[in-house]
């Protein structure tokens, strides 16, 4: 978890869709005093092509070297201030490095400072005398900038006009604005690799959203109205995945001479959109995944949806912690056994080494346990634990 979950998804929401034009750097050290800039962008030739223009506004900002810094609130003085001082420590940073290597430096090569904000009050925008900018310039509504000599830009997001060439931005906005964006992207083709990706960072926030909410009870009613516009994003994205799934199994039907490829595809597609819920879930909540817990992760999301939702409730409910991982994995494997072999009632009369043994063993040999799971009788896991353990 995070503990500033709409800062994380904005860094690497911007990361993921400007990686293609250009190489990107989140929480980017300056020197002097330490300070952090939220991306560093620095465009390829790429970053002409059809895909920046896909990105519409946004892509037009990946023209040149760029410092973007977006604000989950509307940004005060102070927060601008800040930002110039990240500008102007970049721009020294890159005349002393020119210097060092006897080049010259041009000024096309400084950065563009872009602040992302909600709203900017009219106030805001002319003690510091920034400016709208002409029609033929082809910025639109909601862009303002300092003078040419500064190169600082601010977008005030809910002033954006409501088009395809704002939507990427307008996705970082607040309230009705950001579910308006993601609603947005429900109308981008299935296997869209910006919706894939973006459907991906949105769930993570979502996730992240909801590991905050033991700390503050009481929640936030915008986040809560986030989560809320996620969730249908994710329902429809299960449901192509399982449509997939029985399409798959349909196609595979026919080429075997078979009729019940129809049920084999939908069960494919229900575990296949599971398993990417249990990965992503656990990612974000504990961090990177170890070998062994990547093994538990296909026979996890055969679950039955009842089990499965359990089981996520339950780990929501552990402590987290980016060390220990032992309660995630005896989680998992509890999970897989009582699904396996508590209906016989044999496992509540064995000794609770079970768990143990099976945590054991290494990502490798588990995996091959796990592949032979449906056949095993209790009898034969047990024996094929005490061969290993001996």
């Amino acid at each position: 978890m995070t503990k500033f979950p709409h800062d994380q998804f904005a860094k690497e929401y911007l990361q993921e869709l400007l990686s293609p034009l250009g190489e990107v750097e989140t929480s980017k050290d300056v020197t002097a005093e330490v300070r952090e800039i939220d991306v560093w962008f620095q465009p390829t030739s790429v970053a002409e092509g059809e895909y920046a223009q896909s990105l519409g506004l946004l892509g037009k900002m990946a023209a040149t070297a760029a410092i973007i810094e977006p604000f989950r609130n509307p940004v005060a003085a102070e927060g601008i201030f800040s930002c110039v001082v990240k500008l102007l420590n970049s721009r020294a940073e890159l005349g002393r490095r020119a210097n060092r290597e006897d080049q010259r430096f041009e000024e096309r090569q400084l950065p563009m400072l872009w602040i992302l904000t909600p709203t900017a009050s009219e106030l805001l925008l002319n003690s510091f005398g920034f400016r709208t900018p002409e029609a033929s310039e082809g910025w639109g509504k909601g862009v303002y900038f300092l003078s040419q000599a500064w190169r600082v830009g601010l977008i005030a997001i809910h002033q954006l006009p409501r088009t395809p060439e704002t939507m990427w931005l307008r996705m970082l906005g607040r309230g009705r604005v950001q579910q308006g964006a993601i609603a947005e992207l429900t109308a981008f083709p299935v296997n869209d690799p910006l919706r894939v990706n973006a459907l991906q960072l949105l769930y993570n926030l979502q996730a992240n959203l909801q590991a905050n909410t033991p700390t503050n009870p009481a929640g936030d009613d915008e986040d809560q109205e986030l989560v809320m516009a996620i969730v249908p994003l994710f329902q429809q994205h299960l449901q192509e995945a399982q449509q997939q799934g029985i399409e798959q199994g349909i196609q595979r039907g026919r080429e075997e001479g078979r009729e019940e490829g129809r049920e084999e595809g939908r069960e494919e597609g229900r575990e296949e959109g599971q398993r990417l819920i249990l990965e992503s879930f656990l990612q974000v909540r504990f961090g990177e995944l170890d070998p062994l817990t990547l093994t538990f992760l296909r026979p996890v999301s055969a679950l039955p949806t009842a089990e499965f939702t359990m089981l996520l409730v339950q780990l929501s409910m552990l402590p987290i912690a980016q060390t220990d991982r032992q309660p995630v994995l005896n989680l998992l494997a509890e999970s897989i056994l009582n699904n396996r072999f508590s209906e016989s009632g044999q496992l509540e009369a064995r000794p609770v080494t079970l768990i143990p043994n099976l945590l054991s063993l290494s990502p490798e040999n588990l995996s091959l346990l796990l592949s032979e799971w449906p056949q095993l009788s209790l009898k034969n896991l047990i024996d094929r634990l005490t061969e290993r353990s001996s």
